[in-house]
């Protein structure tokens, strides 16, 4: 019978990181952290659901903000080239 663990959810999640981020194989994953590959795809498939952390959100109010801006600023143009027909 094999022995049973848990991994800590903070090293799950800096290998899912490195995984999504950094552009490490799950096959290299699973193999740094010791477990299968089937656990490593497990552990993608829930952290879909999981809540960003602090930094994911900092990062997702910033782009909102800068893509916001954007949006604003051509539509001032657009708005401005029609006046002027």
């Amino acid at each position: 019978m094999k022995k049973k663990y848990k991994v800590a959810p903070e090293v799950r999640q800096e290998f899912l990181n490195r995984i999504k981020n950094q552009g490490l194989s799950v096959a290299q994953a699973a193999k740094d952290a010791g477990v299968s590959e089937t656990t490593v795809y497990g552990w993608l498939g829930k952290g879909a659901e999981s809540v960003p952390s602090i930094l994911e959100l900092a990062k997702l109010k910033r782009e909102n903000k800068e893509l916001l801006e954007l949006v604003g600023e051509l539509t001032l143009k657009l708005s401005a080239a029609q006046k002027k027909k």
